[in-house]
Order: C-alpha cells, then sequence, then structure tokens
C-alpha cells in the first residue's frame, strides 16, 4: 500500500533524468549558418612563366577589388595558384588549368598555395580548381572554376562551401598585370552548435525521487506510531 503511493514518482523521476541524458547528447549535433550572395572585382592578374618552364607550369597571382562594398566587408581578395599549359591545338590560343595544390601537377616539394577575402574582421579562405584561356589574337584571358572553402576568421570561423566565379581580362604586354573583372558567387555556412542544456532538468529528477523517499519515510514512521 505505501509503495502505490510513490509508484508514480519514480517513473517520472526516472523519465526526467532520461530525458536529461537525451537532451544532453544533443550539444554534440550542429546547424548551420547559410549566407549566399554575389559580388563584383575589379582584377589584376600576375602570370610568372619562369616558373617551372621546364613542365609549362607557371605561377598566377590574381589581386580583387571590389566594385561595390561587399556583404561582410569581404571587399578585397588575392588567390595563388599553379597552372598547367594544355596542349596547344592553336598558336594563338593557351589554355591552362589551374590548382592551388602543386601535387595535381605532379610537383613535390611545393608549398600549397590558397586564396584570401578579406576587408574587416572578417575573412575567408579557400583552395582553387578553375582554368583559363589565354586568347593573343583577341588580347584576352577569360576563365572561371570554383574555390573551395576551408576556414576562415570572425563571422566565418570554421566556414565551409563554394565560391564560384566567371573572370574576363584584357591581356598586357608580358611583365605586366592583366586588368579585367570577375563575377563571385558566394554560398557558406557556418556551424551553429546548438546550446547546452542546463542542468534543472537532472536536478529536477532529483528532487522528485528525493520527495517520493522522504513521503515514503514519514509514511513509515506514522504507521509505526500507530501500531504501537
Amino acid at each position: 500500500m505505501f509503495d502505490s503511493k510513490i509508484n508514480w514518482l519514480v517513473p517520472v523521476a526516472l523519465t526526467i533524468v532520461s530525458l536529461g541524458s537525451n537532451v544532453q547528447s544533443v550539444k554534440a549535433q550542429s546547424t548551420y549558418n547559410s549566407y549566399i550572395f554575389s559580388a563584383d572585382y575589379t582584377t589584376s592578374v600576375t602570370i610568372d612563366p619562369s616558373f617551372r618552364p621546364d613542365l609549362d607550369i607557371v605561377r598566377a597571382t590574381i589581386t580583387g577589388k571590389s566594385v561595390e562594398p561587399v556583404p561582410y566587408g569581404l571587399d578585397f581578395f588575392i588567390s595563388n595558384t599553379y597552372g598547367k599549359l594544355n596542349p596547344i591545338e592553336n598558336p594563338a590560343i593557351n589554355r591552362y588549368t589551374f590548382n592551388s595544390d602543386p601535387r595535381v601537377f605532379g610537383l613535390e616539394g611545393e608549398p600549397i598555395l590558397s586564396d584570401r577575402y578579406y576587408g574587416g574582421n572578417n575573412e575567408l579562405f579557400g583552395t582553387a580548381s578553375d582554368s583559363a584561356e589565354i586568347n593573343f589574337a583577341e588580347g584576352t584571358i577569360r576563365g572561371g572554376g570554383t574555390i573551395t572553402i576551408f576556414g576562415g576568421k570572425g563571422l566565418f570561423k570554421n566556414a565551409t562551401g563554394t565560391i564560384t566565379f566567371t573572370q574576363e581580362d584584357v591581356l598586357n604586354p608580358p611583365g605586366t598585370p592583366s586588368q579585367g573583372l570577375a563575377k563571385l558567387n558566394f554560398n557558406l555556412q557556418t556551424p551553429q552548435p546548438v546550446p547546452e542544456p542546463k542542468a534543472g532538468i537532472t536536478f529536477i529528477g532529483m528532487a522528485v525521487i528525493g520527495i517520493g523517499l522522504r513521503i515514503k519515510g514519514n509514511i513509515r514512521r506514522k504507521s509505526n506510531s500507530s501500531v504501537v
């Protein structure tokens, strides 16, 4: 009879404690904030053909300044890549495949290069994979590709995602940077940890158990007194 008066407390307490354990496990999960926007940048392109002419591999550096203010202060960028000359089919056109990772072109002992997007407290870091066509007859450089984002600073700490782009530049004489315009599309994600649960639920469960045991003890004492 005495047990029946507190039986309802035990499952309630166990349920609350179990719920607390389940909530604790949720903190390992995350949701994501998404950032999708576009921006145009004026560009300056420098290609160094003297890097590894024996392998037809060049070094390329592209800098950009936004035409208009970019969301989150990303008004500038600098991109460093390696470029491999593809087999030439038309002497008036050179086609290159570019990548930040030298191992893509069989180069060992060279650093992996990267892209940086910056201008304020927020920054993005990524690696490039793209291609370009240098048309000597037209005097142009046209290209495009993808930047894979692997991190950042400020709002973009631990960011992932991609930046896709197209670019066209006016080809200048060797040794002189070529000028042009790049159109970038940003698709970014940053992790948003689920807030850790407060310990209140567990404490409630412990309190319920304590109350139940106290009630049971009081009932037993009263019962013993009545028997005497």
